[in-house]
């Protein structure tokens, strides 16, 4: 597998406080990449820079053979990097349909797709159906559980067809089976091609999912690789777990 993602060097400062120190980062086609550190440890600062809602002043964020410096948010979307947020946020006004398809027309219709109408309903059901919401296309946000609140957050972001989908913190407070239908749904997004990387703190998640685990601390990169070795690391026991 190629390196879809490529991070050299990555350096980000607010002020005087250095929130990401010279990290080095590739994601390979069709991984699943767990990203994991305490509060604070840079995850967050990370994923805004890769996605460009946050500018890098070090280094650089290369995308599928492209280097994506200095690109807006949506430039990288249509690219196909797409985030979900620890906060889903739906357009509260609009239905489940119409949520799911602005950013397919946004994204993928605006590259060039074309599509006609009834075509992006179909998808539109398809992408609801995938995550178990099709029942309640016409229903509003404000009628959603928790957990389906996580699962049309993951639909919006599939719905720009991602090579690569961050998924930040998908399983926050959910129960130990709304965590198991959000880890199935994300193993079947990879198993159809994309990319995965799964920033969380549930640590039973994580290791269930990731095939690969990268440790960040205070804005440094402490450890990456296998999972099992990862956390029998020395320096991720003390600054991460806390033994």
């Amino acid at each position: 597998m190629s390196d879809l993602l490529e991070v050299a060097n990555l350096g980000k400062r607010f002020g005087g406080f250095v929130a990401l120190d010279n990290i080095a980062l590739s994601v390979r086609a069709g991984e699943r990449l767990g990203l994991i550190g305490p509060n604070g440890s840079g995850k967050s600062t990370l994923v805004n820079c890769i996605c460009g809602t946050l500018r890098n002043e070090q280094g650089s964020v290369r995308f599928d053979g492209r280097v994506i410096d200095g690109l807006p948010a949506h430039r990288r979307t249509r690219l196909g990097l797409a985030r979900s947020f620890q906060l889903p946020r739906p357009f509260v006004s609009l239905s489940l349909m119409d949520n799911v398809r602005i950013p397919l027309l946004y994204t993928v219709e605006a590259r060039g797709a074309h599509r006609a109408g009834a075509a992006i309903d179909d998808h539109c059901h398809r992408l609801l159906r995938e995550v178990g919401l099709e029942a309640k296309a016409r229903a509003l946000p404000r009628d959603l559980t928790q957990v389906e609140m996580r699962k049309l957050e993951l639909a919006r972001a599939m719905a720009a067809e991602p090579k690569l989908l961050i998924a930040d913190e998908a399983m926050a407070g959910l129960t130990h089976s709304e965590i198991e239908d959000i880890l199935a749904l994300l193993v079947r997004l990879n198993e159809q091609g994309v990319t995965v990387i799964l920033i969380e703190h549930i640590m039973r998640a994580v290791m269930s999912f990731s095939r690969r685990l990268v440790v960040l601390v205070s804005g440094r990169k402490i450890a990456d690789g296998l999972p099992e070795e990862v956390m029998r690391d020395p320096e991720v026991e003390r600054a991460y777990l806390g033994q």
